[in-house]
């Protein structure tokens, strides 16, 4: 019996294509396209947006299958907010939800849909708007600075700016 399943394990290593092989190279039509955290967590430069997402409490939200737009905010966006203000968002748990609720719409915003549209509210409750300016589009001062990144639950727009409510 030992030396069956040896054998089996041995013949199913063979079968795994190695790394760099065109096997390998295929992509994987059977992966299911990742909710917005998952899409989130694979990009290195959303890190920030991810661990504060978790500190909220707001995985679980944002996992679910609600259709969102969000609006992320880059690791350099973050860094480029006073250090007060991320210590208080730190300290302060509603105030950490209230301000990544803000980037966050109901429904499916795509870039050509952000184009026409002059302003829509947030889960968080206030308005954000929309513009172009100079062929690149904004919300409220922060530019799009890359769009239409599809997850299984909504649609992620990555932004240069942290937005804060009023």
């Amino acid at each position: 019996m030992k030396r069956l399943v040896l054998l089996f394990c041995t013949v199913a290593a063979v079968a795994v294509p190695m790394a760099g092989s065109a096997q390998a190279a295929r992509p994987d039509s059977s992966m299911a396209t990742p909710n917005i955290v998952g899409l989130a967590a694979s990009d290195p430069q959303l890190s920030t947006l991810v661990s504060l997402i978790k500190k909220a409490g707001l995985v679980k939200a944002l996992s679910g299958s609600t259709k969102l737009t969000v609006f992320a905010p880059t690791n350099a966006a973050f860094a480029a907010v006073p250090k007060a203000t991320l210590t208080k968002l730190g300290k302060d748990k509603a105030l950490l939800v209230k301000v990544l609720e803000y980037h966050v719409v109901p429904g499916v915003l795509d870039a050509a849909t952000v184009e026409k549209t002059k302003s829509v509210k947030t889960l968080e409750g206030q308005t954000v708007t929309f513009s172009v300016k100079a062929g690149n589009a904004y919300v409220n001062s922060a530019e799009i600075i890359k769009v239409n990144l599809k997850a299984s639950n909504g649609i992620v727009h990555i932004i240069n700016k942290v937005l804060i409510p009023s």
